[in-house]
C-alpha cells in the first residue's frame, strides 16, 4: 500500500473500514486514501465525498484533452475533471437564474474550489478582457497549479447547445493572447450545464480545436446505482402504507 497509508488519521480510517470493510471494496477505499493525503481532506470532507460518490464521478467529463493536450497533461486534465459537479452548497432550489446560480458559487467560493478539486486557484469573475473593440467577460476564471495553466468555465442553467462551445472556445482564445505567459500551458475550458446529450456534446467537441471538457451539476447529493437499488420503489411504498 506504501508509506502513504501512514500518514492518514486513524478516525479517516475508521471512516473508511466502516463503509468499506465489509463489502470488500478495497480499490475504492485507497482511492479515498489517495484523495485524503492529496488533498489534506478532514473526516467531515471524507464523509461528503464519500456520500456524493466521488469514485464514480471522478474524471467521467466528455472532454477532448487526450486529442489536443500533450501526454501526460491530457490524463492529468481528465482527471481533474468530475461529471456530475455537486453543487448541494449553495442550497439553492428551482426555479433559480444562472446569475443566481454563479452568485451561490462566489459566496461558497472555499467549497465551490473543493468541489472542482486539487490545485485551482480563484482569479476572477466576470472577468473582464478587452479584446479588439469590444469588452468580453468570463463567467469564471481560475488558474490550475498542477497542469500550470488557465481553465475558464462556463456555468449554464440550460440544456447543452452546440454554440456553447464556441463561446467558451472563443473566450480561451483570448486568455491564451492575453493573459498566458511562456511559462503556462495552453487554457482549458469547463462547460458545467444542467444537462447534456452525450452525443451532441461528443461532436461539439470533436468540432472544436480546443481542450475543453462538458459536464453536468447537480443541486442536490448525487445517488449511486448501487444506493439507487437499495431503495424501496413505489409499489413498496403503497403496500407498506396498506
Amino acid at each position: 500500500m506504501g508509506d502513504f497509508i501512514f500518514s492518514v488519521p486513524w478516525g479517516h480510517h475508521r471512516t473508511l473500514i466502516d463503509k468499506y470493510f465489509e463489502t470488500g471494496e478495497r480499490e475504492t477505499a485507497l482511492f479515498y486514501v489517495h484523495k485524503i493525503v492529496e488533498g489534506g481532506w478532514s473526516r467531515n470532507v471524507l464523509k461528503s465525498f464519500i456520500d456524493t460518490s466521488l469514485h464514480l464521478r471522478q474524471g467521467k467529463a466528455l472532454t477532448s484533452f487526450s486529442r489536443l493536450l500533450p501526454a501526460p497533461d491530457s490524463d492529468l486534465a481528465q482527471e481533474l475533471t468530475k461529471d456530475p459537479y455537486i453543487f448541494d452548497f449553495t442550497e439553492m432550489t428551482e426555479p433559480y437564474k444562472e446569475r443566481e446560480l454563479k452568485k451561490a458559487l462566489m459566496s461558497n467560493i472555499s467549497r465551490f474550489l473543493l468541489e472542482l478539486g486539487s490545485g485551482f486557484a480563484y482569479v476572477g469573475e466576470e472577468y473582464r478582457l478587452k479584446v479588439g473593440h469590444t469588452e468580453q467577460f468570463i463567467d469564471l476564471l481560475f488558474y490550475n497549479i498542477k497542469l500550470h495553466a488557465y481553465c475558464v468555465i462556463e456555468v449554464k442553467t440550460g440544456t447543452f447547445g452546440a454554440g456553447d462551445i464556441g463561446q467558451l472556445g472563443t473566450y480561451m482564445t483570448a486568455v491564451n493572447h492575453l493573459l498566458k505567459t511562456e511559462q503556462d500551458n495552453p487554457t482549458i475550458g469547463l462547460l458545467i450545464c444542467k444537462d447534456k446529450d452525450n452525443v451532441l456534446a461528443q461532436y461539439a467537441l470533436e468540432s472544436s480545436s480546443q481542450p475543453i471538457g462538458v459536464a453536468e451539476f447537480q443541486l442536490t447529493k448525487f445517488i449511486s446505482d448501487e444506493f439507487k437499488s437499495s431503495l424501496p420503489s413505489i409499489e413498496d411504498i403503497e403496500l407498506e402504507l396498506k
